[in-house]
C-alpha cells in the first residue's frame, strides 16, 4: 500500500513540510513517485518516520539522526554503530528523565506546601 504526501503526513503526524525537511536532510530516502511524479510513501517509510518521530521526541539531534540513517544503508555490517548510537542515546534520555523526576518532587513539594498553607487559611476563615 502506498500513501500520497498528504496521506502519509497524517499517519505520521508530520506535516509535510517536515516529510520534505526531513528529505532535504537526507533522513529519508526520496520516497518513490507515481506516474504524475507525485511523492508515494510506504508502509515501510511510515515505520521509518515513526522511528525517527520517536527519536527526536526524545531529544536527538537531527545531526545524530542523520548519522544514523547514514549508516542504516549499509544494512547489517552498520549494526554495532547505530546499537552504539542508541545505546549513548538512551543514556541521555535516562539522565533527563532523572533531571525531570528531581524537578517534579520539587513541584509536588511547593504543591503540598500550598495546599497545607491553603487548608490553614480555610480553618481560620471558618473559626473567625
Amino acid at each position: 500500500m502506498t500513501y500520497a504526501i498528504a496521506e502519509a503526513a497524517h499517519r505520521s503526524g508530520l506535516s509535510i513540510d517536515t516529510l520534505r525537511y526531513y528529505e532535504r536532510m537526507e533522513l529519508i530516502d526520496p520516497p518513490a513517485r507515481d506516474s504524475g511524479g507525485r511523492r508515494v510513501y510506504s508502509e515501510d517509510d511510515l515505520g521509518w518516520l515513526h522511528f525517527l518521530t520517536r527519536l527526536r521526541t526524545t531529544g536527538m539531534p537531527i545531526k545524530l539522526m542523520r548519522e544514523y540513517a547514514r549508516l542504516r544503508h549499509q544494512g547489517i555490517a552498520s549494526a554495532a554503530p547505530r546499537k552504539r548510537i542508541l545505546e549513548r542515546h538512551r543514556d541521555d534520555v535516562r539522565a533527563r528523565i532523572e533531571e525531570l523526576r528531581s524537578c517534579l518532587d520539587v513541584l509536588d513539594y511547593k504543591i503540598e506546601n500550598y495546599e497545607r498553607i491553603i487548608c490553614v487559611e480555610t480553618v481560620q476563615e471558618a473559626t473567625a
